[in-house]
């Protein structure tokens, strides 16, 4: 498919998902009207969350997140929806590295030291890569409402994030 098509695929696919938007020269602006409030979360504090690791259930009240940040939170959830099983692994890999760093040594690792310039990259590494551009934009109640979508999204998968993370304790 050319350009275009593409193009116009995407065009299609904005307006489904933010009906509201206005758009203005092939770009759009989502209206706070697109999206749900924020939840409140309400957790006690407790030993286990006492670690530098910034994705552990919270233990605090989330602070509200901005605009922003909840579109691309909204992003990263509708990408790992279309994501085969191979991609969400990588994603998993990803999120445990970041969660808790220097623990683990993941696949993204040691693939982004093979610099391959004879390819573009394709639409799952530009998506990684701008997960991580706006994971680390994020503070830490933003990364653990992000972490608490994605557990109403897919359990099993967070459910296997927290276990990998569980079976690093003590190693370093």
């Amino acid at each position: 498919p050319s350009w275009q098509e593409h193009y116009e695929k995407g065009s299609a696919w904005l307006a489904e998902v933010f009906p509201t938007a206005t758009y203005v020269s092939g770009c759009c602006t989502p209206s706070p009207d697109d999206f749900p409030s924020v939840p409140q979360v309400v957790c006690t504090p407790s030993p286990e969350n006492l670690s530098s690791a910034s994705l552990i259930p919270c233990q605090r009240e989330l602070e509200p997140t901005s605009y922003v940040t909840l579109q691309e939170q909204r992003c990263v959830l509708s990408w790992f929806q279309g994501w085969t099983a191979t991609q969400r692994e990588r994603f998993l890999q990803d999120l445990l590295g970041k969660a808790v760093p220097g623990k683990v040594y993941t696949l993204l690792d040691s693939l982004s030291s093979l610099q391959v310039k004879d390819r573009l990259p394709n639409i799952f590494e530009c998506q990684l890569r701008l997960w991580t551009q706006w994971f680390e934009s994020w503070g830490e109640d933003e990364r653990n409402h992000f972490l608490h979508m994605l557990e109403e999204q897919d359990p099993t998968f967070v459910a296997h994030f927290y276990n990998s993370v569980a079976s690093t304790a003590g190693k370093d």
